[in-house]
């Protein structure tokens, strides 16, 4: 047993969570950072049309990620499983498979992409003065979506081996390369949106580059063959079952705003779309410790539910749950306390600081329970529950927030619309709480009786 799995097996669920969760908390904060001040480039070189155009390709990279991220999520599952039941082989195949099969996806997406540019760039609300820009940018960034799709698939495998710190590392050395780059391009070489194009593509091309490198050498507990790139149908199933909820979850998130944006401009003002765009960045900001500790909490769950330790499963859930909710609870003390001096960070502007204020405090007021929610979503995932991970993961952003985005508003206007958040969140939280709580009660049933368990092994 390597000394990563015996970590994963042996060393005490807390501090394993906490050191396996800080890493990924980084690479998420230095990405979120590089978006933040990618865009604050292209504002104050190119200037406001070809930050429109930036905002309109951003859903569409995300959607390309999101394939990406769901090939990736669910290959991890198999592979923490397949390692904590000592099946080197089959995590090797399943870890090869994800590389292939997203390398085809990633190319397909990059061909239908750069064929209608033009008609997927307008749908996405692009008008003729921002098209330009738009395309300008999205025909290079397209080019290397291949990377992008295969590093971040890469960096679920290495976490899922419990290697979290070189997916970290890789995130970051993509992140600090467009740093670095754009100023260069947008600047010096006074290339625009085309400049922060390339940098992006070229930073895709390091990260890639840097996390092929790891697997590549052998440093890796997966020792993937070229054969391994043959894809092996039998563990398709069992990746696209988990990683379809985490991909239509991240593409809703996305078309979520088209009919929340519907509502605000046929109730609202254009102060508004600034308010609930402030409050979207800010609660990102907040989640990302969350996602982190996520992140991290998978490979446990994964490599002790194969290895059928459901004792360490059902106490590294316990304690991610608290840490979850407190870290929630710190974010939304914060929020609720000081909305005006959290709103003042984006804008001087005294109209959207004074609506905006009691706005903020209605949609956060059930933040301190979505972090168990997220909690309780990553548990089926990383369990190879693909219902419960598709409808949990779901549930918050589309199955319960879509109806109430078009229902709430039509009695109460805009304040129907801020309540639909807190509201699907409560609901969310109750389906959570009772989905955790009967797998919970199972694992503790398996935990308390070898004899069944004896028998379940030698079958």
């Amino acid at each position: 047993m390597t000394d990563r799995k015996q970590e994963l097996a042996e060393a005490p669920i807390g501090s394993l969570i906490v050191r396996y969760a800080i890493p990924p908390m980084i690479a998420l904060f230095v990405s979120a950072l590089y978006n933040v001040v990618d865009a604050i480039f292209v504002g104050q070189g190119p200037g406001t049309l070809a930050l429109a155009g930036l905002a309109i390709c951003f859903p569409i990279q995300m959607t390309i990620m999101a394939a990406a991220m769901g090939v990736g999520v669910g290959t991890a599952s198999v592979v923490s499983r397949c390692l904590g039941s000592k099946d080197q082989r089959r995590a090797e195949r399943a870890a090869g498979t994800s590389f292939a099969v997203t390398g085809v996806i990633a190319i397909f997406i990059n061909a239908l992409g750069l064929l209608f540019i033009d008609p997927l760039l307008k749908t996405f609300g692009a008008t003729e003065a921002v098209l330009p820009y738009a395309r300008d940018y999205l025909s290079i960034v397209l080019f290397g979506s291949f990377f992008l799709s295969i590093a971040v698939s890469s960096h679920n495998v290495a976490r899922s081996e419990g290697n979290v710190r070189i997916a970290m590392t890789s995130m970051i050395v993509g992140a600090v390369v467009n740093l670095v780059l754009d100023p260069i391009f947008i600047f010096g070489l006074d290339m625009g949106i085309r400049g922060a194009a390339i940098a992006t593509v070229i930073a895709n091309v390091c990260s890639f580059t840097f996390i092929c490198t790891y697997f590549v050498r052998g440093k890796s507990t997966l020792k993937i063959t070229p054969r391994d790139l043959i894809p092996d149908v039998s563990v398709l199933p069992g990746v696209f079952a988990i990683g379809s909820g985490v991909f239509v979850s991240m593409v809703a998130g996305n078309l979520m705003a088209i009919p929340v944006n519907g509502i605000i401009r046929e109730y609202g003002e254009d102060v508004h779309f600034a308010i609930m765009g402030i409050i979207n960045r800010s609660m990102m900001f907040f989640f990302m410790p969350i996602y982190g500790l996520v992140q991290g909490l998978q490979p446990i769950i994964g490599f002790n539910y194969g290895a059928r330790d459901y004792a360490r499963v059902t106490e590294a859930v316990r304690k991610a749950a608290l840490y979850a909710s407190v870290l929630s609870f710190i974010a939304f003390s914060i929020l609720m306390i000081a909305p005006h001096a959290v709103l003042s960070i984006f804008s001087r502007d005294a109209e959207l600081i004074r609506e905006g204020t009691p706005i903020m405090r209605i949609v956060i007021l059930v933040m301190p329970f979505v972090g168990f929610q997220m909690v309780g979503g990553s548990l089926f995932q990383s369990l190879g529950r693909a219902r419960p991970a598709f409808v949990l993961t779901l549930s918050r952003q589309v199955l319960l927030l879509l109806p109430l985005v078009f229902v709430l508003p039509r009695y109460y206007g805009l304040q129907g619309l801020w309540f639909s958040f807190p509201i699907a969140d409560t609901i969310a939280f109750l389906m959570t709480a009772a989905w955790v709580w009967f797998e919970m009660r199972a694992l503790g049933r398996r935990t308390e009786s070898p004899m069944e368990l004896a028998e379940e092994i030698a079958s």
